[in-house]
């Protein structure tokens, strides 16, 4: 059986899919998996590949969506990423990081942030 903290992420990758589909974007795949990890969602904006981290809190006190995806987070997104450009030959394809945060407001809903282009990578480190 999946535990609790499971089922609060994939009803957060839940939103956040169904928040990005509403502001346009194509989603590709989501709980994308390879040995080394896991993409929540990948989509198209526009002709550009973007790898969407989501995270879902149930309160504010751990900071909003950026704090939520550390050095250690990202280096490891950025690795499963070029993993996924390799796998699919997408040498060419422009691309970008976003982070969605899910923030679960007593009595009012979830609440959405959404960073586009949330972190930098430079040339070299997005290898395939």
């Amino acid at each position: 059986m999946r535990d609790r903290r499971r089922l609060l992420g994939d009803e957060g990758e839940g939103q956040a899919e169904a928040y990005l589909r509403r502001q346009g974007y194509r989603i590709l795949g989501r709980n994308v998996r390879s040995p080394l990890g896991e993409l929540d969602l990948i989509a198209d904006d526009g002709g550009t590949l973007v790898f969407v981290e989501v995270k879902r809190r149930r309160s504010g006190a751990y900071g909003g969506a950026i704090e939520a995806v550390d050095a250690r987070k990202r280096a490891k997104l950025i690795q499963l990423a070029s993993q996924y450009l390799a796998q699919h030959r997408l040498h060419d394809r422009p691309c970008r990081f976003d982070v969605v945060l899910i923030q679960d407001d007593a009595g009012s809903g979830a609440a959405v942030q959404h960073i586009a282009n949330a972190f930098d990578v430079a040339g070299d480190d997005l290898r395939w």
